[in-house]
Parts: C-alpha cells; structure tokens; sequence
C-alpha cells in the first residue's frame, strides 16, 4: 500500500525535476527540450521504465532504506547557451533548486493537512493517506536534492564542480563521466552504507522539515 503512495510522488518529483532543467536551458537560450517536446509536466514524456518504476520497486523490496529513482533526462545542448559557463551551471542547479522548493512545498502541505484534520474530523482516514504521500515527498526530494549534488559525473554537481576546476583538470575530470554510471551503481548496489554515509544532508533536511512542522500543529 505505502508503494503506491509512494510511486506517484515519486514520478512527480523526478519529473518536476526534468522540466526545470529544460525550463532553465530555454531561458539560457537552448530551446532543444522545447522543440523536441519535452518541456511538459506530462509524466508520459519522462517516464523511464527501469529509474522510474524497477529501480525504486526494488530498492523498496530491498533492505538499506536508500530510495530514488531518475525520469528520463531532458536533452540539452549547452552549445546554444548565450554564456557557457553560466548557462550550465545554472541548468544543471535547476533540478536541484526544483526538488527543495517542492520539499518545503510537502513540509508546509504537511502542515495544511494535519490542521484540516483536526478539523474535519471524518475527513481524518483519507487526510491520513494524503498527510503519508506529502512526507514521503519531502524525504524523495531531499534526497533527489543531495544525489544529484554529489560530483560524480554525469550528475547535476559535476558540471558545478568541473567549471570551478581548472580547465586541464577539468577535461580530465569529465573523462571519467564514462565511470560515473559504473561507480553509482556499486554504490547502490555494493556500498549502500557508504551511499548513505554520503546522503546525511537527507536527514539534516528532513530534520529541519520536521522541526517546521511540529511548530504549527
């Protein structure tokens, strides 16, 4: 039962995630996800069967309590930005700045719930379902938020990290980006303590969401 809950706010997050990716790049002048038809919140343009459904199915079933999953990545081509640099940066930010915004979004939505509860009290069975669905949206998006953060190529941080390096290093650094895949699957797969080790900004976030929600109810 809580899969199903869990499901479609996932697909809504990583989705929101794409689309501001693609919302970004178009004002920073590359109008591909645009022009190809991905600049929707459709979730049928972004669905990707084995990040959207297998892969957190199974980290579910699995023991570790690490879940996430991916949509679909947005096409973008940074050759069209008017500033490099910036335009990359920026884009690559936006789908980290998409999932804290909607994290504090389901902390304040919590918060909503719970008051309507209390006062529409046979409301209270399905206000419960919803309240369930708004915290498993601010856990997804933290850690939505803090994966894509990590410098391993090809995730959002390591556009971040390979301009601030110096460009030798840098061409060097986005080599390795044909090992990025291999190295995040052995963590996921291999070294899931490791992988919540490097995850604990997650419950600093969650923390703070629930130290915001005890205030108001």
């Amino acid at each position: 039962m809580e899969f199903i809950l869990f499901l479609p706010v996932l697909l809504f997050s990583v989705v929101l995630h794409e689309y501001a990716h693609g919302w970004v790049a178009l004002r920073e002048g590359d109008s591909t996800a645009f022009m190809l038809g991905r600049l929707t919140l459709n979730p049928l343009r972004h669905i990707d069967p084995v990040g959207t459904v297998l892969v957190p199915l199974l980290l579910w079933l699995a023991p570790g309590g690490v879940l996430f999953g991916w949509a679909r990545p947005v096409p973008v081509n940074p050759r069209n930005f008017r500033n490099y640099r910036r335009g990359d940066i920026r884009v690559s930010l936006a789908g980290i700045a998409a999932n804290l915004v909607l994290a504090f979004a389901c902390t304040v939505f919590v918060v909503l719930v719970v008051r309507l509860a209390a006062a529409v009290a046979p409301l209270g069975p399905t206000l419960a379902l919803v309240r369930r669905m708004a915290e498993f949206g601010i856990y997804i998006n933290a850690i939505l938020a803090v994966f894509n953060l990590m410098p391993i190529p090809p995730l959002d941080g390591s556009h971040v990290l390979y301009h601030l390096l110096p460009p030798r290093l840098g061409m060097h650094y986005r080599e390795l980006g044909r090992y990025g895949i291999l190295v995040l699957l052995a963590l996921v797969v291999f070294l899931p303590g490791a992988l919540r080790l490097l995850l604990w900004p997650v419950d600093l976030i969650a923390g703070v969401a629930h130290a915001f929600i005890r205030l108001w109810i």
